[in-house]
């Protein structure tokens, strides 16, 4: 990926990228805009990859002309910024940087931040703000710090392309955006229907809709979010598959809201060889059928009341960053009303079917005046075959702008208190870009290890290391094959869909004592990266006295385990090694 970029994004010394811009004014704000609006197209690129994570590009401009530009692949892959520098090179030494938003710098990792700094960029412009509080500010802090100058859309730089430059960024990482400031996941809401506004006949038939093309367009929607949602009404009547129809990249999990569990046994959804599965239902619904889906491999998950608000703060405590909500007219009005849908897209098809009885994409609002309806902001249309699809925002996307206190409102703020200072704190991690991210398998810190047979090699992560050794030593091609691709896999996450795929379809091929050696694994792969890295180790020890948890719902091995009773083990092994290195020392 990295190589195709750089030779993608080298120009000669005489060519320019964008012709119709009068680069002698390197401080026109319109340059500014369109190499910022660059930056976004490049994140954009970002979604849908692999898991979820904020899309990140970087575009570094040198006497009118690209030198280096690229996007980020995935969580735990080389930063963008980084991957720009090294196809700049030289040409970086005084040069401008635009970046979409400002990069991560947080314990244990300043590497965007540290490309820039000994690239000698000297200016650096970018789009908004780390939307996580624990980030933001803090690059723009530590690049000014360095004699840097840094501009900030909206706060520095001001006029209209900027405020349209300005809503791409905000655009872009949405969900990212939304997820940090609402603490439930991002939500688009996605429908077909006819030209008089119905979904399907009087007898339930909706297939199809929409046109190939405009199909074509929702498989796109799915491989960008985390996970599908659709009401058991949806698995009776269609019995859908919900898969992207392509082959690698980043497959969304399918999720099923059932009160009652009145689902059927055969449904295409209970096969999880491909695809993940869970269902969503109230407490003590059919027992039985629970345990039939659990022997499928697909998770059911209970509330006491099926309140749609819990059950999306229970998605953002998993790590959901986008949801698309593929549901009939039933559950898409709860949704709607619980303010829970953030955007949507509607593919209207150029046909009348007509039918009192036949459904519409929302079921009863309880509105009885126009003046209650819902608006649409920001909304765009778009001709696809021969479906038009309109799309807007039915709330915006919060603004990152910060509001500057008056003197009177500083004095009574109150100091933060770090979280190693209470001994009984329990310091919760999982994603990369959490305050202790560093923590994370996933996290982009390479390590030296020896395989079993005591030959030395570079793992990009310990998650590499560990979702490779799950085959080593078996004597099977297929096995050999998947240790070397994990090995040279591009991402953690890319590392974890190989290894976690193969583990699924292929059990046979998974060594014999994996159950018992994968924690003495995943310790000797800890042991290397916070040795190697010395300011890692001190983060560590640091956390003296405090509970390490791996915040994962879902994960009830190497995590906490919704509510709380999952076994924590890559917690206890990161609390074995703090020990470890404490009674060293």
């Amino acid at each position: 990926m990295a190589s195709f970029i750089t030779k993608a994004c080298l120009f000669p010394p005489t060519s320019t990228a964008f012709p119709n811009i009068n680069f002698n004014n390197t401080n026109s704000h319109k340059v500014d805009a369109n190499f910022i609006k660059r930056a976004v197209e490049l994140a954009d690129k970002s979604a849908g990859i692999s898991a979820p994570h904020p899309n990140f590009g970087c575009v570094i401009i040198e006497a009118g002309r690209i030198v280096g530009e690229a996007y980020l692949h995935a969580e735990g892959a080389t930063p963008a910024e980084v991957q720009a520098v090294k196809a700049g090179r030289e040409w970086c030494r005084g040069a401008t940087a635009y970046l979409n938003m400002e990069p991560a710098y947080i314990h244990g990792d300043h590497t965007a931040v540290s490309a820039l700094i000994q690239a000698r960029i000297k200016r650096v412009v970018i789009g908004i703000r780390n939307p996580l509080e624990h980030m933001k500010g803090k690059a723009i802090q530590a690049l000014r710090s360095e004699g840097i100058h840094v501009d900030v859309l909206g706060e520095d730089l001001h006029g209209d392309m900027v405020e349209k430059a300005l809503k791409s960024c905000l655009e872009v990482n949405a969900p990212l955006i939304v997820r940090a400031t609402s603490k439930i996941p991002y939500s688009v809401l996605k429908y077909a229907m006819t030209l008089d506004g119905k979904i399907a006949t009087n007898k339930g038939d909706s297939k199809w809709v929409s046109s190939n093309i405009s199909r074509d367009r929702v498989f796109q929607l799915r491989a960008r979010s985390d996970a599908i949602i659709i009401g058991g009404n949806t698995v009776r009547k269609d019995n859908p598959i919900l898969s992207t129809r392509q082959e690698g990249g980043h497959f969304p999990a399918r999720i099923v809201m059932s009160q009652s569990l009145n689902l059927p046994e055969d449904a295409q959804l209970w096969d999880t060889s491909k695809y993940e599965t869970i269902v969503v239902a109230q407490k003590g619904a059919r027992r039985s059928f629970q345990k039939y889906l659990a022997s499928k491999g697909v998770e059911v998950v209970e509330f006491e009341v099926l309140n749609l608000r819990d059950v999306m703060e229970y998605f953002y405590r998993c790590g959901y960053l986008s949801l698309l909500w593929e549901c009939g007219g039933r559950l898409a009005a709860p949704a709607i009303s619980s303010r829970l849908i953030h955007k949507v897209y509607a593919f209207i098809a150029p046909k009348i079917i007509g039918g009192k009885g036949a459904p519409s994409p929302v079921s009863e609002l309880g509105m009885i005046q126009m003046t209650q309806a819902f608006n649409l902001h920001d909304v765009h249309y778009e001709q696809v075959g021969p479906d038009m699809v309109v799309g807007g925002f039915l709330q915006p996307i919060p603004n990152l702008i910060p509001t500057i206190p008056s003197l009177s409102e500083k004095t009574k703020m109150e100091l933060s208190v770090s979280p190693t200072e209470s001994s009984n704190n329990i310091i919760s991690f999982y994603k990369t870009w959490d305050a202790y991210g560093c923590f994370s398998n996933f996290s982009s810190h390479p390590i030296k290890l020896p395989d079993e047979g005591g030959n030395y090699s570079i793992w990009s992560s310990v998650e590499h290391y560990y979702q490779a050794h799950k085959f080593y030593g078996v004597q099977d091609q297929i096995a050999r094959d998947c240790f070397e691709t994990i090995k040279s896999s591009n991402s953690p996450e890319k590392a974890a869909i190989i290894g976690r795929k193969l583990q699924k379809q292929r059990p046979d091929l998974v060594r014999d004592d994996w159950e018992s050696a994968k924690a003495d694994v995943m310790y000797r792969a800890l042991k290397c990266k916070f040795s190697t890295y010395p300011h890692l180790k001190s983060i560590l020890l640091s956390t003296g006295g405090s509970i390490l948890v791996e915040g994962s719902q879902k994960d009830l091995f190497w995590g906490c385990g919704r509510d709380g009773n999952g076994l924590n083990y890559l917690g206890r092994l990161l609390m074995q090694l703090r020990l470890e290195f404490s009674n060293n020392s």
